[in-house]
């Protein structure tokens, strides 16, 4: 970029390298603004005769056009992308939906000095109209050569975000206790209700049984059919291991243990298990209370239909101390 200072009417066309304010203090034309012949107008009414302003050279491009193209190929799915002041792009959600993001993509795309990314946290749930990302341009323009390969490393292994909608969520819940099922439902139904709405799901649907392989049974077999998004197991008890009565139920209908144990405290001794493709989470201790526990960090990606793997549950650690 090259700065000067030239006469206010040689100035359209150009990008302003300072933010020029009125006498009174309020401000008139923001830094990087382009001038336009109606700013030279309101310029030259305001009593100025010259203004500090900077223009592309060769092999550059501006700021606002650098943000667009990279915002363009950073994620897929449901949000829109709204061009803000000084070199911004912001990524905004259109519907209810559960964010993911490339982390390993995400640090090295950031490691340019030309345009940076901020997105939420990897498996946040947002609402329609919440910002999700944002992309910012170094000042005034960015090295064309750069902007180039940054392009070809989102395009050769992006997206970095992924807006995964939430459609319909709908949750099952199975209360169970080692001598009355209904123990488990007056324990738990308020916190679930609370847990789920706070995700946007108005759907939600419960049994209750005795915790006996296979009343459990049974009773998960009675929960699939209904083909929720997540079904929860809301014990009374805490599981050794998957071969205890939770997981030897799971086993009987055909389900898949994908990961016990959690690096999340609270709710380390989490059992997710996949039923074709129907996750079945069973985290003891995690309905007792509203406080924020592994439920809530994985609940969003499985009401996206998105399946969460163990690899995935291993990165929570970092972070993972909630309590």
């Amino acid at each position: 970029m090259r700065a000067q200072t030239v006469d206010i009417h040689e100035s359209t066309g150009r990008i302003l390298c300072c933010t020029i304010f009125r006498a009174t203090g309020k401000k008139l034309l923001a830094k990087g603004h382009v001038i336009s012949g109606d700013d030279v107008r309101i310029l030259e009414s305001e009593g100025m005769r010259n203004i500090w302003v900077t223009e592309l050279e060769e092999g550059e491009v501006g700021e606002d056009d650098a943000v667009c193209a990279v915002a363009s190929e950073v994620g897929c799915g449901c949000y829109e992308i709204k061009l803000a002041a000084g070199g911004r792009a912001n990524l905004i959600a259109t519907e209810s939906c559960c964010v993911l993001v490339d982390e390993d993509l995400l640090k090295q795309v950031n490691c340019t000095a030309s345009v940076n990314i901020a997105t939420s946290l990897n498996f946040s749930f947002a609402i329609a109209g919440q910002r999700i990302a944002t992309v910012k341009s170094a000042p005034f323009a960015v090295s064309q050569s750069d902007l180039d390969g940054l392009i070809r490393m989102l395009r050769d292994r992006g997206p970095i975000l992924q807006a995964r909608p939430m459609q319909h969520p709908s949750v099952g819940i199975l209360y169970c206790d080692p001598t009355h099922g209904d123990r488990a439902r007056q324990m738990f139904e308020g916190i679930m209700r609370q847990r789920v709405e706070r995700f946007g799901v108005s759907n939600s649907f419960g049994l209750a049984c005795v915790e006996e392989e296979e009343s459990v049974m049974k009773a998960l077999n009675q929960l699939l059919r209904a083909k929720p998004s997540v079904i929860l197991v809301a014990s009374t008890t805490a599981p050794a291991g998957p071969e205890d009565v939770v997981g030897r139920a799971l086993a009987r209908i055909g389900g898949q243990i994908e990961r016990f144990l959690a690096p999340v405290e609270p709710g380390n001794l989490m059992i997710l298990s996949y039923k074709d493709d129907i996750p079945v989470v069973s985290a003891p201790g995690c309905f007792r209370s509203a406080k924020p526990n592994i439920v809530d960090l994985i609940l969003p990606p499985l009401l996206a239909r998105y399946r969460v793997s163990t690899w995935e549950i291993a990165c929570l650690g970092h972070g993972g101390l909630l309590a």
